[in-house]
C-alpha cells in the first residue's frame, strides 16, 4: 500500500504583490514529493480556509512581507479551527520580526521561517511534524 502523500497550501494573505517565494516553496515542496496547491495573490484569511478544506490540505504555508502577519496569520488558524480544521499544521514565513514569533506561535502557528532559511529545513519540518 501507497504511503499518503502529504497536501500543502501555499497561500499570500493580505496585499502583498510579491510571491517569488512562495513560489519557490511551492516547488521545493513538489520536489520533495508532497501535493502543492498555490492560492495565488492576496487572498484573504476566509479565502484560504476555503481552500485549505476544500483541497483537504494536511498543511497551511503562508508567505507574508507586509508587516500584517500579526493579524493575519492568526485569523487563518481561528478560522481552521472554527471550521473544524485545527489539527492542519500552520507555518508561515516571509519578513517576520524576531520578536514576533512568540506570539504567533502561541496564537497556533506551528514554525515560523525566515528569509534565508534552507529549504531542506522547511521539508523536514513538515515531513517530521506529519510523518
Amino acid at each position: 500500500m501507497s504511503e499518503k502523500r502529504i497536501r500543502v497550501l501555499v497561500a499570500k494573505p493580505g496585499l502583498d504583490g510579491h510571491d517569488r517565494g512562495a513560489k519557490v516553496i511551492a516547488q521545493a515542496l513538489r520536489d520533495a514529493g508532497m501535493e502543492v496547491v498555490y492560492t495565488g495573490l492576496r487572498q484573504t484569511p476566509e479565502q484560504i480556509v476555503a481552500a485549505a478544506l476544500q483541497e483537504d490540505v494536511d498543511v497551511v504555508g503562508m508567505s507574508i512581507l507586509s508587516g500584517a502577519h500579526g493579524t493575519l496569520f492568526p485569523e487563518v488558524v481561528n478560522l481552521l479551527r472554527e471550521k473544524g480544521a485545527g489539527d492542519v499544521l500552520v507555518v508561515g514565513g516571509g519578513i517576520i520580526p524576531d520578536d514576533d514569533i512568540p506570539a504567533l506561535k502561541e496564537a497556533g502557528v506551528a514554525e515560523v521561517f525566515g528569509p534565508g532559511t534552507p529549504l531542506a529545513n522547511v521539508v523536514q519540518y513538515i515531513k517530521d511534524k506529519l510523518n
